[in-house]
């Protein structure tokens, strides 16, 4: 995959942090921070998915009342 730089200003806490942490790993700066970004945008994605299960579960009823009831059957039954 092409990498593209990225440049961030951090307070000199926070860069020593970052570095720090890095090292404890055993990986760069730039890793550690890659990798922070994709754990958070995996829990944004499993967020989404269980606030739309909720939301689903929640006005279910009113969806099948407009809408009728779901068929519920396997994909070749339909």
């Amino acid at each position: 995959m092409a990498k593209t730089q990225l440049n961030v200003r951090v307070d000199e806490t926070t860069a020593e942090a970052a570095r720090r942490r890095a090292r404890q790993r055993g990986v760069s700066v730039n890793r550690y921070i890659e990798e922070l970004v994709q754990q958070d945008a995996g829990e944004a994605g499993r967020a989404f998915v269980e606030a739309a299960a909720d939301f689903m579960k929640r006005y279910e009823a009113v969806f099948a009342e407009e809408f009728g009831a779901p068929d519920r059957g396997a994909p070749g039954e339909r």
